[in-house]
């Protein structure tokens, strides 16, 4: 559901939704979402001064507390 989640959101803000891929790292109490966008979609991603990706980060924040878990965003170059 959180990968989905993530996946949603940068797909809606690239040019290349194509090129989106999310993969899930799954740790013992933690699991790492990895985004990877094409290189000339990443300043939208991150966007001015990290405010898109720290926004995404709050988004996924919240959604994994529903979910009873903890999850991180990692945006991958």
């Amino acid at each position: 559901m959180l990968k989905d989640l993530v996946e949603y959101i940068a797909k809606s803000l690239v040019d290349n939704p194509d090129e989106v891929i999310v993969t899930e790292v799954e740790g013992e109490q933690t699991s790492v979402l990895e985004l990877k966008v094409a290189k000339e979609d990443l300043g939208k991603v991150i966007g001015k001064q990290g405010r898109t990706a720290r926004a995404m980060r709050t988004i996924l924040g919240a959604a994994s507390t529903k979910a009873k878990k903890r999850s991180v965003l990692e945006i991958l170059e």
